[in-house]
């Protein structure tokens, strides 16, 4: 089991950028397969993005292509999502995941993060 803590979410104006971390306890952290996903008010939860266990191979929802980039640092048991020129829409709870597939394609998420806030203002 591993477990996971997001930061770095908070208010950030449209055209902006924030910068994403999920810290994860345990040895395993290189066996996951992580991944973000996040949740607007009166909406579903929907995926944002996946990386591999190496970091070789990412996936991303289209909303957020060539916007978003996630990325890790399996020696710091770390995931970040560095998010750029922020829209309105971007505006969600993003949580982070792990799971123990070995695709970053059809990625659920088997452990969750608390989540944390990512609000972007006009």
């Amino acid at each position: 089991q591993v477990q996971l803590v997001e930061s770095g979410g908070g208010l950030v104006q449209t055209g902006g950028s924030l910068r994403l971390s999920c810290a994860a306890s345990g040895r395993a952290f290189g066996t996951y397969t992580m991944g973000w996903f996040r949740q607007a008010p009166g909406k579903e939860r929907e995926f944002v993005a996946a990386i591999s266990r190496s970091g070789g191979s990412t996936y991303y929802t289209d909303s957020v292509k060539g916007r978003f980039t996630i990325s890790r640092d399996n020696a710091k048991n770390t995931v970040y999502l560095q998010m750029n020129s922020l829209k309105s829409e971007d505006t969600a709870f993003y949580y982070c995941a792990a799971d123990h597939g070995g695709s970053v394609y059809g990625f659920r998420g088997d452990y969750w993060g608390q989540g944390t806030q990512v609000t972007v203002s006009s």
